[in-house]
């Protein structure tokens, strides 16, 4: 499908209640011919993904998700699929209360849900249960419904948002739909793309129903997609001097291979030079593995100063510890006031001793960081990855890419933006190095802190996405310095796109 002109954009709840009244004005029409503008776009795709299914199950909800499984119900038939339909309720409210006189005037029959009961027997499940207000866990009986579907074998559509997903912050509090495709009707929803919901939510469409571009015009987005992007090509007479100059500080007593890591993918996404200050076991073991990275083992601040006065641009954490050796080094690098990139270790001793930067700075954490630099659980940081990505970089003056499923870039202003790469492969050790020495390299070669975290974290999944087609399991962090190489330089590949 040809991407919409506002396919990034990702709003709230709230923008998307708004944007369906400004659309039903805008179009002069009804609620009614809305929602079956939405059956007719799931029709489409039904058909598109799964052209050969002769015999569908669609399950309604009491509210306009399930009027859009009703009028689905509807043409399907008319289309000449048979049609079993399941209801949670004897009725249906509002305009899904027409969508479902429709259904019945047009012969069909509706089975009301059993929790004892199973369902039928068919080749595809199309969830019509809830729509995008449901920000609770499902009741009983709905509950029992989404296990059935999911452990029905059977391949699944989701009307908008897949049921029992918070569809603001990708939270599941319960039982949740898992779909193969998700048709998302008017606009992008935010919480389709982070945390739990990329795995409920499989391939999304969206379908703009034919709102006029004003409805989107008016609507600034909550959030937007990341794009992907390469960096430009070079001048013929550069010199390695143009492209700054990045400071890996890290690596205590075993740990070198965190530092080496960062370097090495600072090195692949372009700095000039990388110089590594760790324990001066390290040095001989580094230099021989990649002679490249200019390596200087330093005992405390006196020895890292000079190294400070070289870099341009610092990468502050992989493996640096939170003993006295780390400690010493972090305080004595923060004070430099330099552009910073921080993560791991770097993190954890921010968390004793908070403050907010001056100079450009990246923070780099994992949902469990996040939270400690929040001080609650991991639970609440995952529950609304927004809002937690959001007060970080506001409390810290920095950007903050908070690491996961779905990664997140916020500012202090506010501004998000959602990578929608990655694979879980790359949840294994050195994955958060490799991404700290790519975002401190983009802030070496003269991207702004905001460009730096957003291009860096899409090389970054885009190369674990390639790195991952011979599989995903046993995927290594070095693994993806070819192909962040090739992305680097804007060579096409065939990693997993997004619509």
């Amino acid at each position: 499908m040809p991407a919409h002109p506002y396919s990034r954009d990702l709003h709230t709840v709230e923008q998307l209640h708004a944007m369906e009244q400004a659309a039903r004005s805008a179009l002069g029409i009804s609620g009614q011919e809305l929602m079956r503008r939405a059956a007719s776009a799931a029709l489409n795709s039904l058909r598109r993904h799964w052209p050969s299914v002769r015999h569908i199950c669609i399950h309604c909800g009491p509210g306009n998700n399930g009027g859009d499984g009703f009028l689905l119900g509807v043409l399907a038939r008319e289309a000449g699929l048979r049609v079993e339909l399941v209801a949670l309720t004897s009725s249906s409210r509002g305009e899904a209360a027409v969508a479902r006189e429709a259904w019945q005037a047009n012969g069909g029959r509706v089975l009301l849900w059993d929790a004892e009961g199973e369902l039928p027997e068919v080749e595809l499940h199309v969830d019509a249960l809830y729509g995008i207000g449901l920000n609770r866990a499902p009741d009983t009986a709905a509950s029992r419904l989404i296990e059935q579907i999911n452990l029905s074998g059977q391949p699944v559509l989701a009307l908008d948002v897949p049921s029992g997903l918070d569809t603001d912050s990708g939270h599941c509090p319960g039982a949740a739909v898992r779909a193969d495709v998700t048709v998302t009707f008017i606009a992008g929803k935010r919480g389709l793309h982070t945390g739990r919901a990329v795995d409920q939510v499989g391939m999304i469409e969206l379908a703009t129903l034919g709102v006029p571009d004003s409805v989107y015009m008016d609507a600034p987005p909550d959030a937007q997609l990341v794009l992907a992007e390469a960096l430009p090509p070079r001048a013929r007479y550069a010199n390695k001097g143009d492209y700054g100059h990045v400071l890996v500080i890290g690596g205590e007593h075993g740990m070198a291979g965190a530092a080496r890591l960062a370097g090495e993918s600072a090195l692949r996404t372009g700095a000039g030079l990388v110089s590594v200050a760790t324990r001066a076991e390290h040095v001989f073991a580094l230099n021989t593995a990649r002679p490249e990275l200019m390596v200087r083992g330093v005992d405390g601040p006196q020895t890292l100063a000079p190294m400070l006065e070289r870099a341009s641009v610092l990468a502050l954490g992989p493996g640096l510890g939170q003993g006295a050796w780390g400690h010493a080094l972090w305080l004595t690098a923060l004070d430099a006031n330099k552009p910073l990139v921080l993560d791991a270790d770097g993190l954890n001793l921010l968390v004793r001793e908070p403050r907010r930067f001056i100079a450009p700075t990246i923070l780099t954490p994992h949902p469990g960081e996040a939270a400690r630099l929040l001080g609650v659980s991991t639970t609440v940081v995952e529950q609304d990855r927004f809002s937690a990505a959001r007060e970080l970089a506001k409390r810290h003056a920095a950007v903050v890419v908070l690491k996961g499923a779905g990664s997140l870039v916020a500012d202090p202003s506010g501004r998000l933006d959602v990578c929608p790469w990655g694979n879980p492969g790359m949840a294994s050790g050195g994955m958060g190095d490799l991404l700290t020495g790519i975002v401190a390299a983009l802030l070496a070669q003269g991207c702004s802190a905001w460009q730096a975290a957003c291009l860096g974290v899409s090389l970054h999944a885009r190369a674990g996405d390639r790195a991952a087609l011979s599989g995903e399991r046993g995927l290594l962090a070095s693994d993806l310095l070819d192909p962040l190489r090739a992305l680097g330089n804007g060579v096409a590949g065939s990693e997993r796109a997004h619509d």
